[in-house]
């Protein structure tokens, strides 16, 4: 290998570098090494029996806390206030119930979670972000399962176990560990903030308790309203192939899994699209759930809208045209798009090229000829990010649209759910009857810090490292400590720059306590998977499953992989992948052996939940609940108007007169919209609304959810900000006359008083929209 050489520049930033990572360890070890606390969460394990809810209303269930630097899950006993409605059991499939529940969080002032990007903050919002829940339960009752897609990231563990621990004290046994599964659709642009290992906290730039709750509060609210709402109904099942959605990441990686493997599949990514339909006994529309293989990428690491992507501009379509005269966000209707084996699948279509050349870097380094890895770049098909995130979502939106009308193959059989949690850093491996292997304690690689074509890394690693950098691994030596050598030989070929699983100050950096889940309707299993699966991962998963329930006679099982769920432990590439060590497999942080461990992991599952041995399966090792953790690093300051103004004035007003098809947009003196995280006196930034000649009236006829908005923050010195919003006019705006309103928040910091969050609107003045200019 050649020897590496750097420029002055980069020798500065890499000084740089070395200097802020030394000075945040030891800030870290300081604050942290003596007050950091650890509590084994409890819940409810596998008992059956059922406590009646408490009624409708608060959000905050009995004996919960919120502290500032995290909340301490308090186990209590649920207090019933009304007795369980009786189900009527007198029908032939099951109830259901649907929910949906804003869980946006803050949207300024906090890192958005994904790219890893350095500045890549919120600083506005272009689409709420949701959860949503679907109950279903036999029609006596007797079982039930959950699943919940959410907007966000990925799940973190801290975030399940706040779940379960509101769920149990306000239903007691009734949703828990097994039979509860939440899933994040990946998107890349919502809020971080949310995880109590340390990799994801330091990459969050602290812990944010006033999104936590938000999203844990939105997460809980949405089952709450599935509940409520069950009815008896029917699931139908349909298959079909989205073609021109996606592209495989790292084609090179995939070309490693055995010829005849390969041969079994007609591409290099899973197109299937697999969707549940679920409607009452009249055939009356509740909601959807679709499985579908993308990463909801689209919107670039240059973004600083919170939104949900392309997979949440699918939802929005699904539900606006299902729950029609509502705003976006409103209505009975839910549909999710739920994320499965996309850990190498883009849906930036045209593939990598050059920036600077425009010749295509699709090789096994990702790397240009001019410029290296950091100008090769995966680009979708719009003619921005906007545009490329509403094509390809549309592309699922249609699909499902097809599946859906035409979804006949009924679900039936009984429910059933399996989980346990397991100490992923030491499961031995079975490879054959007589040879066997090991996990290992988590690290990441090289090709970890180098980015995918979606997202470049910061500094000049290359994706297909296999051989470490003695540079950089001075640097990891000196400020994060020497890998052993047992860590080193466990993950080869990975070269390791972050050995993560040696690392526990102030707490440990990778999760060591991992959830394997299933649960079964009828013929139809969904496995929720820690983390991000490639393309061939997941096809390999799902025929061991299949044959695991089919060994025990409940053959033709559909099985759908479901990601980003329970926890979040990077991604998991098959053994041949690993041996290539670009991003996804460098990101494998359990070692070569991860995939073979959760097959062989999710085969006990299968047959416990065949041969109805469920409850003989052991627990396992019960995951952490940190407390202490680092508190976000930028401050709350006061807000400030300019002199003479007042919160809410327009300092850019609208112009008289638009046509359909241009920008409307107005500037007004701003507050912080991360005050509207905890006072959410207003549910919406912005409003749209159109004037009624007939009822002298203002109509509401677009909220901050919907995408034809946007919602952007300027944040200046000393308190004082701007809040701009933009309405680009569709060509189903009917014309008109109009006006545009801000609801915000500011914080009002006196001496020697406790802070105060106060709540203001304004209006823009009024304006017409014409058809033609």
């Amino acid at each position: 290998m050649a020897k590496r050489t750097f420029s002055m520049l980069e020798a500065f930033l890499v000084f740089l570098l070395v200097m802020m990572t030394g000075i945040t360890v030891a800030l870290l070890t300081l604050l942290f090494i003596t007050s950091g606390t650890v509590e084994n969460h409890k819940d409810s394990g596998l008992l059956t029996t059922q406590s009646s809810p408490a009624t409708e209303g608060s959000m905050a269930p009995q004996g919960s806390t919120t502290l500032a630097q995290g909340p301490t899950p308090t186990l209590v006993s649920p207090t019933p206030s009304t007795p369980e409605p009786t189900l009527f059991q007198n029908f032939s499939g099951y109830h259901i119930g649907v929910g949906r529940a804003d869980c946006t969080g803050q949207v300024a002032d906090i890192n958005l979670m994904g790219y890893s990007k350095t500045g890549q903050t919120a600083q506005g919002l272009l689409t709420r972000l949701y959860s949503r829940a679907f109950v279903m339960a036999e029609p006596d009752g007797s079982n039930r399962v959950v699943f919940v897609s959410i907007d966000i990231g990925m799940v973190s563990q801290r975030l399940r176990l706040e779940v379960l621990n509101r769920l149990q004290s306000k239903y007691g046994s009734l949703y828990r560990r097994d039979n509860v599964i939440l899933s994040g659709t990946h998107t890349h642009s919502a809020p971080a903030g949310y995880f109590q290992y340390t990799v994801f906290v330091i990459a969050s730039e602290g812990f944010s308790n006033r999104t936590f709750e938000y999203m844990v509060t939105g997460i809980v609210k949405s089952i709450e309203i599935a509940h409520r709402n069950m009815k008896p109904g029917k699931i139908f099942i349909n298959k079909g192939n989205v073609d021109g959605a996606q592209i495989n990441r790292s084609p090179s990686s995939y070309l490693q899994n055995p010829v005849s493997e390969r041969a079994r599949y007609s591409s290099n990514t899973d197109k299937e699209m697999v969707l549940l339909k679920l409607v009452d006994l009249n055939g009356d529309d509740l909601g959807l759930i679709s499985w579908f293989a993308i990463h909801p990428v689209s919107m670039n690491n240059s973004n600083h809208l919170v939104n949900s992507d392309n997979v949440g501009y699918a939802s929005y379509l699904f539900e606006q045209e299902k729950n029609k005269g509502y705003l976006p966000g409103e209505g009975p209707y839910v549909a999710a798009f739920a994320s499965s084996n996309l850990g190498d699948v883009s849906p930036n279509i045209l593939g990598p090229h050059c920036i600077n050349t425009g010749e295509s870097c699709d090789n096994a380094n990702s790397s240009c000829p001019v410029g290296g890895p950091s100008m090769c770049i995966a680009m979708g098909p719009g003619e921005d990010m906007f545009d490329s995130t509403q094509i390809i979502g549309r592309m699922m939106y249609q699909k499902a649209k097809e599946l859906y009308a035409s979804a006949s193959q009924e679900v039936t059989g009984p429910l059933a759910a399996a989980h346990q949690w397991v100490n992923m850093t030491d499961v031995t491996v079975w490879l054959n009857s007589t040879h066997a292997a090991k996990t290992c304690k988590p690290a990441l690689g090289y090709s970890f810090a180098a980015g995918t074509i979606d997202g470049v890394g910061s500094l000049n690693f290359t994706q297909g490292t296999t051989v470490g950098d003695p540079f950089w691994d001075i640097i990891r030596d000196q400020i994060l400590g020497k890998p052993s050598e047992e860590l080193k030989e466990c993950h080869k070929p990975k070269p390791i720059l972050l050995p993560t699983g040696m690392m526990s100050k102030p707490h440990p950096w990778h999760p060591e306590i991992v959830d394997v889940q299933i649960i079964t309707l009828g013929s139809f299993a969904i496995t929720a998977i820690p983390g991000e699966f490639t393309t061939m991962s997941g096809r390999r998963l799902r025929q061991a499953v299949q044959e695991e329930f089919a060994a025990y006679g409940m053959p033709n099982m559909t099985v759908v992989i479901s990601g980003l769920c329970n926890v979040y432990t990077h991604y998991i590439t098959t053994y041949e992948e690993y041996q290539a060590q670009r991003y996804e497999a460098a990101s494998t942080i359990y070692g070569p052996h991860t995939l073979s461990a959760y097959i062989q992991l999710f085969r006990v599952l299968a047959k416990a939940i065949a041969t109805d041995t469920v409850a003989n399966l052991s627990r396992g090792p019960e995951p952490p609940f940190f407390q202490q953790l680092i508190t976000p690093l930028i401050p709350n300051i006061a807000d400030r108007a300019p002199i003479g103004k007042n919160f809410g004035d327009v300092l850019q007003p609208v112009k008289s007169t638009y046509t359909v098809g241009e920008v409307v947009e107005v500037i007004f003196v701003g507050a912080n919209p991360k005050n509207s995280a905890e006072n959410q006196t207003h549910q919406t930034f912005l409003t749209v609304e159109k004037y009624e000649a007939t009822s002298a009236t203002w109509q509401i006829v677009h909220n901050d959810a919907s995408w034809e908005t946007r919602f952007y923050w300027h944040k200046g010195l000393l308190g004082l900000s701007n809040a701009t919003i933009q309405w680009h006019i569709p060509d189903t705006a009917q014309p008109g006359i109009y006006r545009i309103r801000y609801f915000g928040h500011s914080r009002k910091q006196d001496l020697l008083k406790p802070t105060v969050i106060l709540s203001f609107e304004s209006t823009s003045s009024a304006f017409e929209v014409v058809t033609t200019s």
